[in-house]
């Protein structure tokens, strides 16, 4: 395939600065329409190979493609709009250098470096997607290797002026964690406002057409889930009515639920703003301050609009700045020794292979749309990952091609550190796992599932319950030695079952 310029301008001549090459991930006007960038042209370049290589979700190939498509018909003749094999294909047909943000990735960089030496790239500019720069983070680093989040939200609560008065935070409290973990209510749905939803035209059919041909067209392009109506913002216009809806209708109640689970409900109280928030659609300051808005003038109480401004200003910067801190080797951790493949059913998406409720219906949510929210991520997914002992490397890389916001930096330390523990506690004190209780208290799952979350041996066992066990068990040593999770080892050796328990686990193949 050779590079085929698809809309735009005739080629400009070397005068004036030189064009922006923007990713699929750096599609916002804070970024293309910014003093520094409003004279330039526009470069935008869909890579085959690039699609080929990456492969993932069919519905976030869908969102990259139609993200970039709408952003060259918005800007018209101001961009230049090219299909091609690769990247480097697109830059020598279009014949003048460019200047380009740092991409998202380490391989992405080191493609744009090698460019820049080329000649093809005349200048690397920071990434301007995040509030807190690269260099500042390292500053705040220092020699650290052992990070807390909570440390690093205050500070950036006090570095952006974020819910502070003066030098207190706003309220009297940094966190409200403690009032943001209410079970569902006893009912099908939460029952608050939908939130946006985007309405498919003419570019989205082109991009449905034109995925289907390619899949045709080209063995080497494989997509996991299946094909769906887009469900996420992938224009600048369109994530601000997202926002807007989300401030005004389910802001409210967001924070007291965001750590539940409805079978009937999955969008609940939540933004959906993950996908134009890593499109880079949205200025993370700008959210976070429409969010203080909101608690400051009584729209919203001070927990909800907390808890939300934590996910991004907190949770999101963290892990970006720790996905380059930590470096390539990290993707290499794996304390806990944990080799399993995954199953065949787990990559395949395969909600019906599977009894339990709560692991089917959020298989189902990633292979339906690709996305559930973050506690079906951590305590569902990744917990039941974490005690079947899934090799670490394999789960990273299947989490961020199954997610329709998972991009190569939003991964890794997700779930290598968070979900997985296999960096060995460098960023967070205790495994993340637990029995069928937790679901049950929060979550509708258990009510009508063949497993009984009481239950730990035996026909009707719960898998996370016996599971729970089971990881208990294997790694006794380490969590007897954490003052977090030693009652659990005292708990274990107390199980009158457990050698019955381990035995039924050994031989577990069927969730």
């Amino acid at each position: 395939m050779t590079a085929t310029k698809k809309s735009g301008t005739k080629k400009s001549g070397a005068s004036g600065p030189d064009p922006l090459w923007l990713f699929a991930d750096q599609l916002g006007p804070h970024i293309h329409s910014c003093d520094d960038h409003k004279d330039r042209q526009v470069l935008l370049i869909e890579s085959t190979a690039a699609l080929a290589r990456r492969g993932g979700h069919r519905q976030k190939a869908h969102l990259v493609l139609s993200g970039m498509r709408h952003l060259a018909a918005e800007l018209g003749d101001r961009a230049e709009f090219w299909q091609a094999e690769g990247y480097r294909d697109a830059l020598v047909e279009f014949g003048r250098p460019v200047v380009v943000h740092e991409p998202s990735s380490r391989a992405a960089s080191r493609f744009v470096h090698a460019l820049h030496d080329e000649g093809l790239v005349s200048e690397i500019l920071p990434n301007p997607t995040f509030a807190l720069s690269r260099k500042d983070f390292e500053t705040w680093a220092g020699e650290g290797e052992n990070f807390r989040m909570e440390n690093f939200y205050r500070d950036q609560r006090r570095r952006f002026d974020i819910l502070m008065d003066g030098t207190s935070p706003a309220g009297g409290k940094w966190n409200y964690d403690a009032e943001n973990r209410d079970s569902p209510p006893k009912r099908e749905t939460l029952g608050v406002d939908p939130p946006w939803w985007p309405e498919e035209d003419d570019i989205d059919e082109e991009v449905r057409a034109d995925l289907d041909a390619l899949v045709d067209d080209r063995p080497d392009v494989r997509f996991t889930g299946v094909d769906g109506p887009r469900q996420f913002a992938v224009t600048g216009d369109e994530a601000q009515k997202a926002l807007r809806t989300f401030l005004d209708h389910r802001l409210a109640t967001f924070g007291r639920w965001e750590d539940a689970m409805m079978g009937g409900d999955w969008t609940m109280s939540h933004s959906l703003l993950s996908v134009p928030l890593n499109l880079s659609l949205l200025d993370p300051l700008d959210v976070v301050h429409a969010a203080e808005s909101a608690a400051r003038d009584g729209s919203v109480d001070m927990a909800a609009a907390e808890g939300f401004i934590r996910q991004i200003i907190g949770w999101r910067e963290f892990i970006w700045h720790l996905y380059w801190h930590f470096g390539p080797g990290y993707m290499k951790k794996n304390e806990l020794k944990a080799h399993t493949r995954l199953p065949d059913w787990f990559t395949d998406l395969d909600a019906d292979a599977v009894t339990a409720r709560c692991l089917s219906d959020v298989l189902a949510g990633v292979r339906d749309r690709g996305w559930v929210h973050h506690i079906p991520r951590l305590m569902i997914l990744g917990s039941h990952a974490l005690q079947r002992g899934y090799d670490p490397a394999e789960l990273t890389e299947w989490f961020r091609a199954n997610f329709v916001d998972g991009f190569d930096w939003v991964m890794p330390v997700n779930v290598i550190g968070m979900s997985q523990h296999a960096d060995g506690g460098r960023m967070a004190t205790k495994p993340y796992t637990s029995g069928g209780a937790y679901i049950n208290t929060m979550s509708d799952y258990c009510g009508d599932c063949a497993y009984n979350p009481k239950v730990r041996v035996g026909e009707n066992a719960c898998p996370f319950t016996a599971g729970y066990w089971q990881f208990t068990h294997r790694h006794q040593n380490m969590l007897k030695a954490n003052n977090r999770t030693a009652r659990s080892v005292a708990t274990m050796n107390r199980l009158k079952d457990l050698d019955e328990l381990l035995e039924q686990e050994r031989a577990r193949d069927e969730f």
